[in-house]
């Protein structure tokens, strides 16, 4: 278990219900406040934005959010056993079998942004240099042929994230199976895997908000990645808020996780979402998207 001082949350890679019942109580002991269990991906957590997200929620609502960054596999999976009360997640597919399996009582489109592949300055696997037009596959064929003859390296997070599961489809629709020395599993969050492609010098897929707040323009790690690949309409990412269903699991705090998801659709919410970093990189990071009414 990793926790950020001073910022609400916790990154699990570990003892899962045991962080989540010490934050709980630790927040309900030093506030007597509610607590509302949010499990999310680390990109959310990464990007910022929660900081910016979660305060103004807390503060109308009288309560604490407790924060859990995962994956989005394995936040779905908290959902499915009763032990978060509303999922941010970034994995449609994923997402719709939970609804289908009862365990969401509601699901509404939030946000969106953007995957993107980054990878070194010197771009060994001429993703750069691809013809204007080319899609993710062209790109993809790219790294597994300099893969393939020794001169460029892919990291994959393979921990069952939303990007994980994003980054495996875009293989597979390529038509090709990775793996061997230019192919590694990392099994950590985006903040992480980044981290590690900026040392050893690889390719991986990334959320553009991460990479921005980590590696963009005025950050710490500017220049050590570079955007190589974006613009396929394949590399969409949209996000969407779920309610666990108090039917299949009746511990869940029902009341606040309704509350969450009306909130993250209000204009408040909404005015965050669309402009969290725009005063830091000129654009934001994440796209509000427009609800249609809850699956």
């Amino acid at each position: 278990m990793f926790v950020r001082p001073g910022r609400t949350g916790v990154v699990i890679g570990g003892v899962v219900l045991l962080a989540l019942a010490v934050l709980a109580g630790l927040h309900l002991y030093t506030t007597g406040r509610p607590v509302l269990t949010l499990a999310t991906t680390t990109s959310t957590y990464d990007s910022g934005l929660l900081d910016a997200l979660v305060p103004p929620f807390e503060e109308a609502n009288r309560c604490r959010v407790a924060v859990v960054a995962v994956g989005s596999g394995q936040a779905l999976e908290l959902g499915r056993g009763g032990d978060a009360d509303v999922l941010l997640v970034h994995a449609p597919q994923a997402e719709a079998r939970f609804m289908e399996e009862g365990h969401g009582s509601a699901r509404h489109p939030v946000m969106r942004s953007d995957f993107v592949i980054v990878g070194p300055p010197e771009d060994p696997a001429g993703l750069s240099a691809l013809p204007e037009g080319s899609d993710v596959t062209a790109a993809l064929t790219a790294v597994a042929r300099a893969g393939g003859e020794g001169r460029a390296l892919f990291l994959s997070r393979g921990d069952d994230s939303g990007t994980h599961k994003k980054e495996l489809a875009l293989w597979a629709a390529a038509g090709l199976v990775p793996g061997g020395a230019w192919y590694d599993e990392v099994g950590s969050g985006m903040g992480e895997t980044l981290r590690m492609a900026a040392e050893r010098g690889a390719y991986t897929l990334s959320d553009l908000g991460t990479y921005l707040a980590l590696y963009g323009p005025g950050t710490a790690g500017a220049g050590r990645l570079e955007v190589l690949f974006e613009g396929d309409p394949a590399l969409f990412n949209p996000y969407h808020v779920i309610v666990v269903n108090p039917d299949r699991h009746p511990g869940v705090n029902h009341r606040l996780a309704e509350a969450f998801a009306d909130y993250l659709r209000s204009d408040r919410a909404r005015e965050i979402i669309g402009t969290f970093g725009v005063d830091r990189f000129g654009q934001p990071l994440f796209q509000v998207l427009e609800d249609e009414g809850p699956d």
